[in-house]
């Protein structure tokens, strides 16, 4: 007991600031939420006039949630659940990652293995770090919806569905760890789950059953694969029914199980899923610091451009019926233009902008990734090797950081080529479908600098790199992508990349803002190539 309780206390001691931080960002965002919406939203009325909106129009209900009525408590755990779900999630796979892959790919769970700890016991302090640190993430969502004034009993039930929603994806975690071979596929993979459970809950919800009176929604099955999906179905504030929490606890034995079973018929450092083996020589294409950060970083880059691709297919499926809904509801084209804040232009249009920012949030993590992979070649020591050729610094950081700004243009032209397909299927207008790849380019200049504000951070706090770099797109999206739902000043959501993102119109595009964002971010790499000659690669 006493060596399991060590095991634990080294993991909570090795998390505790960041399992705080999460736990506190989750639980403030639950509160500043419910705050936000009583004061934007105020009334039924102008909560009922929305969900009617939101019924008529698929894309809000798949960025959105389950709509169960007009009532405060409801509306705001239609509003803000799946993005709770998505936050638990990553946390959660994070976490599993770092304790059991991680942990096997620096040697360190083979030290561990190697005493009377055995293999068995890390992976039960590792489930049992992260049942608390979901009990904790529970808690503070129940308080946040409490404090910000909503039923206590649905604000049980809301915390309770968000902690047992991060609890299912822990255990995809772990089980992800076990098939790949190294920490960086299994953090991509399991993230990947995360993201897909959130697509799959969105297209369950937006193809259901809605109520004659436009105020209800039933999801489709593809909401009843999805653990966001599952915790929706808890039906918080209108039901608050339990019996679906049965669902993630049930999905986390499972996934535990075979955890310990494939763990118990593979040796330590190996994977289900084995690398492939490498050359002896590498051919002349690779024999240079861009070939070798493309090397390193090419399975990352194929997947942002595949989730690129997606988020483009379903912006363009959405924009005739987008187009039918404005056409047969005049209100519903008021209240959609007063949400996006746009003018000038049609509302698939405008909509198609809104829904590529999810296709800029891509770019920019898929930017972000080139900086995290210097600092994780500084920290494992590979850097200082590579450094130690006739390779000057500056070109390496130059490599990665090129490699990252055309990442950034892939996944967004992908993301272009998957909406201008499915809108030419859909019958849209040449001048729709060729707006698509200007709107795709006015994501750009927003993703790049979650490139350029990294690097500097990276030759300036190499330690906060990975933290900062993280936080800074989490509270980008949060301010930009939903500060407007969340009621946040506009002074405060002008501090986000994302809502100075150009609107292509018919009339003329501004394109300022994202001029004065490549200004910005040439500053910021400016100032990193300058930095980076006066500290050493290894350093603090």
């Amino acid at each position: 007991m006493s060596r399991f309780l060590d095991l634990y206390w080294q993991r909570l001691r090795r998390d505790r600031w960041q399992l705080l931080s999460w736990v506190a960002s989750i639980g403030a965002l639950a509160f500043f939420a419910t705050t936000a919406v009583a004061s934007a939203y105020g009334d039924d009325a102008s909560r009922t006039e929305i969900l009617h909106v939101a019924t008529a129009t698929p894309a809000i209900l798949i960025l959105r949630g389950l709509v169960r009525g007009p009532a405060l408590d409801a509306f705001t755990f239609f509003q803000i659940f799946a993005f709770l779900g998505v936050l638990a999630g990553l946390m959660n796979t994070f976490l599993a990652v770092r304790h059991t892959r991680a942990e096997e790919e620096a040697g360190r769970a083979e030290l561990v293995a190697s005493t009377a700890a055995g293999r068995w016991m890390p992976l039960a302090a590792t489930v049992t770090h992260g049942l608390v640190g979901n009990v904790l993430v529970a808690a503070a969502v129940t308080f946040g919806f409490i404090a910000g004034g909503l039923d206590a009993a649905g604000s049980l039930v809301a915390g309770l569905a968000v902690g047992a929603t991060g609890l299912a994806f822990l255990t995809m975690g772990l089980l992800a760890s076990e098939f790949m071979s190294t920490s960086r596929g299994a953090n991509g993979a399991a993230a990947g789950v995360v993201v897909a459970a959130y697509l799959l809950r969105g297209f369950g919800d937006a193809t259901g059953e809605v109520s004659q009176d436009g105020l209800t929604v039933t999801a489709a099955w593809p909401s009843w694969v999805s653990p966001i999906g599952w915790g929706q179905q808890t039906f918080a504030y209108t039901g608050n029914r339990l019996w679906p929490l049965l669902l993630p606890l049930g999905l986390g034995i499972i996934c535990v199980s075979l955890t310990a079973v494939i763990m118990s018929n593979r040796d330590v450092g190996a994977s289900v899923l084995a690398g492939r083996r490498g050359r002896t020589d590498a051919r002349p294409s690779l024999r240079g610091p861009f070939a070798l950060a493309l090397r390193l970083q090419q399975g990352a880059i194929v997947s942002w451009c595949i989730g690129g691709f997606i988020a483009g297919l379903l912006t363009g499926a959405l924009g005739a019926a987008i187009q039918q809904v404005s056409i047969a509801n005049s209100s519903v084209t008021a209240i959609l233009r007063a949400m996006i804040e746009a003018q000038g232009t049609s509302m698939t249009q405008l909509v198609i902008a809104v829904l590529f920012e999810i296709g800029g949030i891509l770019a920019a993590a898929c930017g972000l990734q080139a900086v995290l992979r210097l600092r994780q070649e500084e920290v494992a020591g590979t850097a200082e090797l590579v450094l130690s050729q006739p390779l000057g610094r500056i070109r390496w950081f130059g490599s990665f950081l090129g490699l990252g700004a055309a990442s950034v243009v892939l996944v967004m032209v992908f993301a272009a080529f998957g909406a201008w397909y499915s809108l030419l299927i859909s019958g849209e207008s040449a001048v729709e479908v060729g707006n698509v790849w200007e709107t795709a380019g006015a994501q750009i200049p927003a993703a790049l600098l979650y490139l350029a504000a990294p690097a500097a951070v990276f030759v300036t706090v190499p330690r906060a790199t990975v933290p900062i770099g993280w936080a800074l797109l989490a509270l980008g999206v949060v301010l930009g992508i939903y500060g407007g739902m969340l009621g946040f000043d506009k002074s405060l959501r002008d501090l986000s990349p994302f809502t100075h993102t150009p609107v292509v119109t018919n009339t003329g595009t501004d394109w300022s803002g994202g001029f004065w964002m490549l200004g910005i971010g040439a500053a910021l790499v400016t100032f990193a190539f300058l930095a980076l000659r006066r500290r050493e690669v290894g350093t603090v």
